[in-house]
């Protein structure tokens, strides 16, 4: 899997040019990280903030970053007409649509037990005081009360971080607690960018459409026929890619938007693959036993 790399220095014929402009941004770099270490906590709640704004307003501002991510080269505009496979594939696309619209309401117990068990999988050795709590802040909620932040997405938000945490819990510990690689002082909270993902996904396969008709999202059916839990698999997948692509951009939270559309369209490619059969033969899927 090729990873795209952000270019932080102009081209230049001059050697001593490119070492001048390396010298300004390790110092523009070094200022920067001063002043995040003197505002931290602001930083982090205003960051949380800025991605589940993205989230709780209009689908239509967040579904247009995605529709400008290049998508055109791997046929995702183009529109197909299909039979669906009635025993399996049209089966599990309706079940998998309703889940999509079960709102996560914080008055349900089988919800608020679904948000506890997903704090303990996080942290099996710390007492949770509350489902409204301060500590909903070190997971990367926007704040004290993480139920305001699946408006955007809903209770399947909240399924699919259940699902990484029980399936590939190594991986989710990796990307919780931001191990492995270089990491940016400005990191991505991991809650609030979990729904970013669950979204994103939704918009590239079409799962809001009575039937998704371009080609990856035709080609993901193919997977649902094989394995029911193929969105929930692919949703982990999807996690561990982009946290690979912000490594290897060395990415910092401004640019949060940007690593999620490269993901999007790696993704794209990968489901756009002629020999994909299962959702385990998928390139990205190795990331998630690393």
């Amino acid at each position: 899997m090729r990873l795209r790399r952000r270019q932080c220095i102009p081209s230049c014929s001059s050697h001593h040019r490119v070492d001048e402009d390396g010298v300004y941004w390790r110092r523009k770099k070094s200022r920067e990280e001063l002043a995040w270490s003197r505002n931290s906590t602001h930083i982090i709640s205003q960051l949380a903030r800025c991605f589940t704004n993205a989230m709780v307003g209009p689908r239509s501002w967040i579904g247009g970053i995605f529709s400008r991510s290049g998508n055109r080269r791997f046929g995702s505009d183009k529109f197909i007409d299909y039979p669906l496979n009635p025993v399996q594939q049209e089966e599990r696309l309706q079940r998998l649509q309703e889940r999509l619209n079960v709102p996560f309401d914080e008055t349900c117990i089988d919800h608020q037990e679904a948000l506890k068990e997903l704090w303990y999988a996080a942290f099996p050795n710390v007492a949770l005081s509350g489902l409204i709590s301060e500590q909903w802040k070190e997971m990367g909620w926007q704040g004290p009360n993480p139920s305001t932040d699946f408006r955007g997405c809903g209770f399947i938000s909240l399924e699919n971080l259940l699902f990484f945490s029980r399936n590939y819990p190594t991986c989710f510990h990796r990307l919780l607690f931001k191990q492995g690689g270089k990491r940016a002082i400005w990191e991505y909270p991991f809650a609030v960018a979990g729904i970013n993902v669950s979204f994103m996904l939704i918009q590239m396969l079409d799962l809001y459409s009575e039937k998704p008709r371009c080609i990856p999202g035709i080609n993901f059916l193919k997977l649902l026929e094989e394995d029911e839990t193929a969105f929930d698999t692919l949703y982990c997948i999807s996690f561990a890619l982009m946290d690979a692509q912000w490594l290897a951009m060395r990415a910092s939270y401004m640019e949060f938007n940007e690593v999620l559309r490269v993901t999007r369209t790696q993704l794209e490619r990968e489901l756009s693959l002629e020999d994909i059969h299962r959702i385990e033969d998928l390139p990205a899927y190795n990331l998630l036993n690393q």
